[in-house]
């Protein structure tokens, strides 16, 4: 692995577990192995880092959410394994995962950072499962929904057990293998 690659995933670790008000820049050059200066010039800023930290890993998750659902025989399969690859990946990086939560359109931990390039990043996610939806639809493995907004549901049930299990008290036994299937039960056509 990289120096500049170190300092990414440090930054991602730093981020998830102290926040960004929480996270220095020496903070990160540290959990990396680096010399200070060396974050800088490879990130520029804490934001840009704290940016970039975010987007790499949505573009990680969707390339391993992409892969899970390439076999998917129907638009209603598909969605499921797009869930369940989701909630699976948000426990395989547990150490790094909650940059997303701290980096989302649906949180206000640091309401200062540039929003609409975080929702456009974002976004992708929700058109994936939208196009899943369509494909579905088309199929006739999903009754006919409003696609957007059924897509944005699903996002937000996803999001909603992930804050669950990672932000509040409650242990909830089952609780993703619920959320899988209660998206499924939403979308049969019986």
């Amino acid at each position: 692995m990289t120096k500049k690659e170190r300092i990414l995933v440090a930054a991602q670790a730093a981020f998830a577990r102290y926040g960004y008000a929480g996270t220095t820049m020496k903070m990160i050059a540290e959990m990396a192995g680096v010399a200070s200066g060396l974050v800088s010039h490879y990130y520029g800023s804490k934001e840009h880092l704290f940016m970039v930290a975010g987007q790499e890993m949505v573009d990680t998750m969707l390339k391993v959410m992409r892969a899970k659902i390439r076999d998917a025989e129907t638009g209603r399969q598909a969605v499921g394994l797009f869930v369940k690859a989701y909630l699976d990946f948000t426990l395989q990086h547990q150490e790094t995962f909650p940059t997303l939560i701290r980096c989302s359109p649906f949180s206000d931990d640091n309401p200062d950072l540039d929003r609409e390039k975080i929702g456009n990043k974002f976004s992708e996610l929700i058109h994936e499962l939208a196009d899943l939806l369509q494909r579905g639809i088309e199929d006739g493995s999903i009754r006919d929904v409003p696609v957007e907004e059924t897509a944005f549901m699903i996002y937000g049930s996803m999001i909603g057990a992930v804050r669950t299990v990672f932000l509040t008290p409650y242990d909830v036994p089952g609780l993703y293998e619920e959320a899988c299937q209660f998206v499924m039960r939403s979308l049969a056509t019986d």
